[in-house]
């Protein structure tokens, strides 16, 4: 009997964590081929592009390369984009791949599955604002995040020099949810720290950062004393946070808000997410109005039991006509019940719904402190936490991620190491 051929496309939070389960429960043991495709070589976990971004975090270091995880834990990796699907053939077709000089190393490929995971993440959503793509960076992916931090070291170097016209450093940061808001403030915690690497002028001070927001208020999508706790440590920063202020155009130069024209050297957007856009009406698959291809409880899509979808391209409807949130526990969580409902189908076992469980939300002003609510409806309401234990939570959200990857015990191993490099490394990653 031939093994069931299981692809996953996306190796995020969701994709990655699912692919091992995967590899380790069926891979290994021979029950199934599991094969996980992605565009990049590594793994980053996205709600640490902010740090990133700021050369606050090594991605060198903290990444995870996707050959070497796959070999260690009974899986395939193939490199590649998705550029369609056939339904009829049960294929998924990748586009060519080229090295940087354009030549051609791997021609068009298409990969055949019984099972389809769609695990690709989301993008940021421009709403059409003009200017947007071509002036902006958008946080979504580790190679934005190291273009944005290419760009603020060459900021910085220029602001450094004697012969400088400009007195400050203007970054506009368009989107206060949980990336805009942790962005803002470990901006300023970098350029505390390039102080100690001979940016002596370099104050913080110097350092004009705006958060525009369209909403009423900053982290809609958190409770409101949370986001006044946040707001209250953005503005004793010294950050300009602009709330109900659309952008209406960007230009090379900063960002058009109605009448007003905001200078600024640096500008990220990152108000807003939709699935990619070739997910749109993909081979026949229903989709919302931000592309997310629709699913069933039990996370299979609406029209194909044999594709399932996770993480933020997942359109996940709730009893109360929302939306499952675009969330890193969402995503894990997603992935630990198709982990489950995989197993369970090449047994040809029934299949399991997906409840979704709010677990809370942490935002991080670097160290500056850490606000959020623990546990959310696991006890009836959010229970707010600020401080240490907010920090120790937040903290452990990432170690979570990496107990799904490389189990307690490594873990516990990468956790030693990290404090170690914290104290023979720069704290600052300055190239």
């Amino acid at each position: 009997m031939a093994l069931a051929r299981i692809v996953i496309i996306g190796g995020g939070a969701g994709g990655l964590e699912l692919a091992t389960r995967l590899g380790n429960k069926l891979g290994r043991k021979g029950k199934a081929a599991v094969t996980l495709v992605d565009r990049n070589a590594t793994h980053i976990w996205k709600p640490l592009l902010h740090e990133v971004a700021t050369g606050t975090l090594d991605v060198d270091i903290d990444q995870v390369t996707y050959r070497a995880h796959a070999a260690a834990h009974g899986f395939d990796f193939q490199l590649g984009s998705m550029t369609g699907l056939d339904r009829e053939q049960r294929q998924v077709i990748l586009a060519p791949l080229y090295d940087e000089n354009g030549e051609e190393i791997l021609s068009e490929r298409r990969l055949s599955y019984d099972y389809l995971v769609l695990a690709i993440g989301s993008v940021s959503n421009h709403f059409g604002t003009p200017g947007v793509v071509e002036n902006c960076i958008f946080l979504d992916s580790p190679a934005q995040a190291k273009r944005f931090h290419r760009r603020l070291l060459e900021a910085y170097l220029k602001l450094n020099s004697p012969g400088h016209p400009k007195d400050n450093l203007n970054i506009a940061i368009v989107g206060a949810g949980a990336t805009g808001v942790e962005l803002a403030a470990e901006l300023h915690h970098a350029a505390a720290e390039l102080n100690l690497y001979g940016f002596s002028d370099m104050k913080r001070d110097r350092l004009k950062i705006s958060v525009i927001e369209a909403g009423p208020r900053i982290l809609p999508a958190l409770p409101e004393r949370i986001a006044a706790a946040a707001h209250k440590e953005l503005v004793k920063l010294g950050v300009n946070v602009r709330v109900a202020t659309k952008v209406t155009a960007a230009d090379e130069h900063g960002l058009q808000l109605g009448d007003e024209h905001l200078d600024s050297e640096l500008m990220v957007w990152a108000a807003g997410i939709k699935a990619p856009d070739f997910l749109k009406d993909l081979a026949g698959l229903e989709n919302n109005r931000i592309n997310q291809l629709l699913v069933l409880p039990t996370l299979q899509t609406t029209r194909d039991s044999q594709i399932y979808v996770i993480g933020d391209c997942a359109g996940c409807p709730l009893p109360d006509n929302k939306w499952v949130p675009p969330r890193a526990q969402s995503a894990h969580q997603m992935a630990e019940l198709v982990a489950k409902n995989l197993i369970a189908a090449v047994s040809g076992k029934p299949q399991q719904q997906y409840h979704y469980r709010d677990h809370g939300s942490l935002i991080s002003l670097s160290r500056f402190g850490t606000v959020g609510s623990l546990m959310g409806n696991l006890v009836g309401g959010a229970m707010m936490i600020e401080g240490r234990i907010a920090r120790m939570a937040y903290i452990s959200l990432y170690r979570m991620h990496q107990v799904a990857l490389h189990g307690w015990w490594r873990t516990l191993m990468i956790s030693v190491i990290g404090r170690i490099n914290k104290i023979i490394r720069p704290r600052l990653k300055l190239h």
